[in-house]
């Protein structure tokens, strides 16, 4: 690029887009978060290790494992999302799918003033590299208009930054609340459902199912395939500014609204979770780390899967293996109701998790 085009291209920043606070949309870009697993062996749909991405693998044989992966060959960046096959599909059925998604609220992209006469251009960045050239969709998905958008792009076996910029959309507005409203989707396989159709470029439309990832290649290919990404940013404007890096500690925080864990890693006497003065019915309140998107859903893990291994503490008396008869949260913390011990009505009382060699955890779940 000749010195004149930069300096254009400054400008065009400087009039058009955002220039300060911060431009990313999304969280946890480059890959440093993982609060789940750095490797897990795709078995289910969901977030399996890198927060706030999650696989997609409605695959009849087709298998992965996910990683969160150390990477040293980028520049500016540690860590990168891996996609690793270990069992190939070449035998593709209609309605297969793998992709990776990455799901936005409503409130969180007001900036774009999609629907209106206003309305945005955005741009899609990120660094990719595979073990061979293949295509793959990024789609934008506005999930509460019925609209998408895509385009394609080639992965190479060296990181290469993409960039996409997506027209603006002049129809349908998205809601300003705390549900998802846009949907980031890679297109990584796909039977003939979704291929079936013909493929446009960059223009805004009701969603048809069989143009989704038309024209795309498969990752199931060989058991030698892989696909590595990082440096995701989405940002209002048709210009790709540098990645926004933030701290380790920004990032686990954005993270946290959506998941939070509590006992792994935290010795083996657990995690003291409350205390307070009851008799025959104890209230525990338990403050969160970050208040959470909405009111989250408890899955307990380790001995007591099904949330029996609280130790109520009162005087002397413990009552090991308890579990909480009533939970309920508002999102920024947790109210427990434990059954309590009548001999010491006016006593109080703390609660921990495990004991001993026991390790029990529980994580707390708001993701889109």
């Amino acid at each position: 690029m000749t010195k004149a085009a930069e300096l254009a291209k400054m400008g065009e920043v400087l009039t058009n887009s955002q220039i300060g606070g911060r431009r990313n949309i999304i969280i946890n870009g480059a890959m440093q978060v993982a609060q789940r697993a750095t490797s897990v062996a795709w078995s289910a749909n969901g977030y399996l290790t890198v927060d706030r991405f999650q696989a997609v693998n409605n695959n009849t044989a087709g298998r992965f494992t996910m990683k969160q992966s150390a990477i040293t060959d980028l520049p500016g960046f540690a860590n990168a999302l891996e996609l690793d096959v270990t069992t190939a599909d070449t035998s593709i059925a209609a309605g297969e799918v793998t992709t990776l998604q990455y799901k936005i609220e409503g409130q969180d992209l007001q900036q774009l003033k999609k629907g209106t006469s206003s309305a945005e251009k955005v741009t899609l960045s990120f660094y990719v590299k595979a073990n061979a050239a293949r295509v793959v969709v990024a789609e934008l998905m506005d999930g509460d208009n019925t609209r998408k958008i895509q385009q394609k792009f080639t992965t190479t076996t060296g990181w290469t930054r993409h960039i996409l910029t997506f027209a603006a959309d002049t129809t349908g507005a998205l809601d300003d609340d705390n549900a998802e409203s846009l949907q980031l989707q890679l297109w990584l396989h796909a039977g003939s459902t979704y291929t079936g159709g013909t493929f446009t470029s960059n223009t805004w439309a009701a969603t048809t199912t069989a143009n989704r990832a038309a024209g795309i290649d498969s990752l199931y290919t060989s058991t030698d395939n892989n696909f590595f990404i990082t440096g995701v940013q989405l940002e209002v404007g048709s210009v790709a500014t540098p990645f926004e890096h933030r701290s380790f500690g920004e990032e686990l925080a954005l993270c946290q609204r959506y998941y939070q864990q509590y006992g792994f890693n935290s010795g083996t006497n657990g995690r003291v979770l409350g205390a307070g003065n009851g008799g025959d019915t104890m209230l525990s309140t338990f403050g969160l780390l970050d208040q959470m998107r909405t009111g989250p859903t408890a899955n307990y893990f380790g001995a007591g899967t099904d949330g029996a291994n609280f130790n109520v503490y009162v005087h002397s008396t413990t009552t090991a293996g308890a579990a909480p008869s009533a939970f309920a949260t508002d999102g920024r913390q947790i109210f427990w109701n434990f059954a309590g011990n009548g001999s010491y009505p006016n006593s109080a009382y703390w609660i921990d998790m495990g004991t001993g060699s026991t390790q029990f955890a529980f994580t707390l779940d708001s993701e889109l």
